[in-house]
């Protein structure tokens, strides 16, 4: 049966204008951005079937250009348009805390870096610049490196820091195991940026380390 020949009340696009987006599942949001389905399958189908083959919702998001396209009811232009539907989103976060959010809850600076960084394939190492106030200058992903390392240089942090005119910085990076918990060699880098940052009257608030939906504090475990 097509989905127009189903009751108006459990059509996706009808439910989520009457009831909210908040009351769709997954398959009914997906199903909403696939437009339609396929030969014997509706879109809501096809969307069951897209996030039982990438196992969730977040790895159908996170997966290649390659393995998205090779699936079925799927290609290049739904690869871009997803892509662009998700860079859209995290510029609508940023812009919100650019301009309202001041960075006084260590919750709140953990689920935007948490949705900044998580799906990392390789190590990132990122700052959040901020002003006298502690808001949002701008985040930035200053180093990439392989899945398990990245080389981070503290002369090019602060060079940054001052480029963006910034009075304090949190730095941040992730674990691509998903296990966040800190490294002595975590520990060290973060002792040379702190220091380093120091001669220009810098402040480094936290140093966050990204796992897989955890982030682990510096300042909460007393590390800096």
């Amino acid at each position: 049966m097509k989905i127009t020949d189903w009751p108006s009340h459990e059509r996706p696009r009808e439910k989520l204008l009457t009831q909210g987006p908040t009351a769709l599942s997954d398959a009914e949001l997906l199903a909403i951005f696939l437009r339609t389905g396929i030969k014997g399958l509706s879109a809501v189908d096809l969307a069951r079937n897209l996030l039982n083959t990438f196992g969730s919702l977040r790895g159908l998001i996170a997966a290649s250009q390659q393995d998205f396209c090779l699936a079925k009811g799927l290609g290049q232009a739904k690869f871009v348009q997803l892509q662009a539907s998700i860079e859209l989103s995290q510029r609508f976060f940023t812009e919100q805390l650019q301009r309202e959010t001041v960075f006084n809850s260590a919750q709140q600076t953990k689920q935007f870096l948490i949705a900044q960084l998580r799906d990392e394939p390789n190590e990132v190492f990122g700052m959040l610049l901020l002003d006298s106030q502690h808001q949002l200058i701008k985040f930035r992903k200053m180093f990439f490196g392989t899945i398990d390392s990245a080389s981070v240089y503290p002369r090019v942090l602060v060079k940054q820091a001052l480029e963006d005119n910034a009075a304090a910085v949190i730095l941040t990076h992730n674990h691509p195991s998903g296990i966040a918990e800190p490294s002595q060699a975590d520990e060290h880098i973060t002792a040379r940026i702190v220091s380093a940052m120091s001669l220009l009257d810098i402040k480094v608030l936290d140093h966050l380390v990204i796992g897989d939906g955890v982030a682990v504090s510096f300042a909460e475990r007393g590390l800096i």
